[in-house]
């Protein structure tokens, strides 16, 4: 029996989150109540309150799990860390862009929040750290090559996710048209010479 209980628990937790993302993408995080959730959850009000505190709790654990997808990424084989190869550059500009088109919703939401929230002003911005401290690595093998980065490490790499990040928002609001393709392509060329000073092959 506790074993049932414990089981729909998850099963509504799982549901709360998912409905969440979905009016997040819908009609934005601001404009999303917590009626809202429990109603496309086909839950009970008060069933919200059981996992989760307030709007705020339920989208900081949807960027708690965001947070551990990207972390699989480190583990596949074609991973490289050496961003003076090209072929390196495209496998994260396409993971990134990949990882970002599927959760745009819940990447927005969190801009939005920051907006009225400085604990998610706080959470965004420690968020960005992060990406750019799992990678920092991987421009360890610029100084032995010759490369000279156009500015210190953490800012090179904060202009490559600025710019990969700008580029999806306008495609997903609609204001630019161009394919998964196109944009990995055009983003992995654009980013490779502004590290390297170098075009692609």
């Amino acid at each position: 029996m506790a074993g049932r209980r414990q089981e729909k628990s998850a099963e509504t937790e799982q549901a709360l989150k998912a409905a969440a993302r979905d009016l997040f993408a819908e009609r934005g995080y601001l404009n999303t109540k917590i009626t809202d959730i429990t109603a496309a959850a086909g839950r009970a009000a008060g069933s919200f309150y059981n996992h989760f505190a307030s709007k705020e709790e339920i989208l900081q654990a949807l960027l708690k799990e965001l947070a551990e997808e990207t972390d699989a990424d480190a583990d596949d084989p074609a991973h490289s860390a050496d961003f003076t190869d090209p072929d390196a550059v495209r496998y994260h500009i396409e993971s990134y862009w990949t990882w970002a088109r599927r959760n745009w919703p819940v990447l927005r939401a969190v801009g939005q929040a920051a907006i009225v929230s400085d604990e998610f002003a706080r959470l965004a911005a420690q968020f960005g750290v992060q990406q750019r401290t799992d990678i920092a690595d991987h421009l360890d093998t610029f100084a032995p090559a010759g490369i000279t980065l156009p500015g210190s490490p953490d800012v090179s790499l904060a202009m490559m996710f600025m710019v990969t990040t700008s580029l999806l928002q306008a495609v997903e609001e609609g204001t630019l048209a161009l394919s998964d393709g196109e944009a990995v392509d055009t983003l992995t060329r654009f980013v490779y010479r502004g590290l390297t000073a170098r075009d692609l092959d």
